[in-house]
C-alpha cells in the first residue's frame, strides 16, 4: 500500500482565472515518470471553480472521464449534444473514445469543488458516450466495463467499518472525513493505492465520504 497525502499534489488550474487544481498523477506542466498511473487511473483531479469560472471547450481521446460533485454545481455541455448540471452525489461519466469536445463551468452563484478521474480503455478508439447517475446509493458500484474497472461509493458515520474490494488494482481516495485504512490514517485528499488488495477494511474515524477504485490487472 502506497498512501500519497494531500498536500503532494501537484497545483495547477488558474487560481486568477477562479480555477483551482491539486493532481494526484503528473498532469499537464507537471512530469513525474514515477507518477503517470495506478492501474487504468491516469488522473485524479480535485477542482475548485468559484463562481463564473470554468474549462472553456477543449478535446479529449482515449479515456473514461468519471466525476464526482463534492458541493456546488457542474454544468457540462459536450460536442455529442448533452449538457447537464451534476450536482452532490451524482455520478458523470463522458466516454471520449475516438474524440469528444466539452465544456465544463460553474454557472451557479456558489463554490464548486469537484473530484475528476480519468481512465485508459481497455481499447481505444470507437464513438463517444454519456451517461449519468443520479443520486447513487451508498455502496452501489458504478461500472466502467471500458476500463476494467468499478467505483465504490463509500458513505460512513463515525466508526462504521467497510470492507475494501479485493483487486489487482485498489485505488482509495478520501473526499472528507477521516478513515483508518489498514492502520493508516487518511483525510481529505488523502488516497492509497494497493495493489493485489486482499481482506482489507477502511474504519471511519470520523463521519467520511471515501470514493473507491477496484481495477483489473493490464
Amino acid at each position: 500500500m502506497d498512501v500519497h497525502r494531500a498536500d503532494e499534489r501537484y497545483p495547477g488550474g488558474d487560481p486568477a482565472a477562479g480555477i483551482t487544481s491539486r493532481h494526484a498523477f503528473s498532469f499537464g506542466p507537471h512530469y513525474d515518470p514515477d507518477n503517470l498511473r495506478f492501474g487504468a487511473l491516469l488522473a485524479c483531479n480535485e477542482e475548485r471553480l468559484a463562481p463564473g469560472a470554468g474549462f472553456d471547450e477543449h478535446p479529449h481521446s482515449h479515456t473514461e472521464i468519471v466525476t464526482w460533485v463534492v458541493e456546488g454545481e457542474l454544468t457540462h455541455r459536450d460536442s455529442t449534444g448533452h449538457e447537464t448540471v451534476v450536482r452532490a452525489g451524482d455520478v458523470q461519466r463522458l466516454s471520449a473514445a475516438g474524440g469528444v469536445r466539452h465544456v465544463e463551468r460553474n454557472d451557479a452563484a456558489v463554490p464548486l469543488t469537484f473530484v475528476q478521474m480519468w481512465l485508459a480503455p481497455l481499447d481505444p478508439g470507437g464513438d463517444p458516450a454519456y451517461e449519468i447517475v443520479r443520486g447513487i446509493a451508498d455502496s452501489t458500484p458504478y461500472a466502467v466495463p471500458e476500463a476494467g474497472a468499478m467505483l465504490h461509493v463509500r458513505r460512513l458515520t463515525a466508526g462504521e467499518r467497510t470492507a475494501v474490494p479485493d483487486g489487482a488494482y485498489v485505488y482509495v481516495h478520501v473526499v472528507r472525513g477521516e478513515v483508518d485504512l489498514d492502520g493508516e490514517r487518511l483525510g481529505p485528499g488523502d488516497a492509497a493505492r494497493v495493489t493485489d488488495a486482499e481482506a482489507l477494511d477502511a474504519v471511519a474515524v470520523t463521519r467520511a465520504e471515501v470514493l473507491v477504485w477496484e481495477m483489473a490487472g493490464r
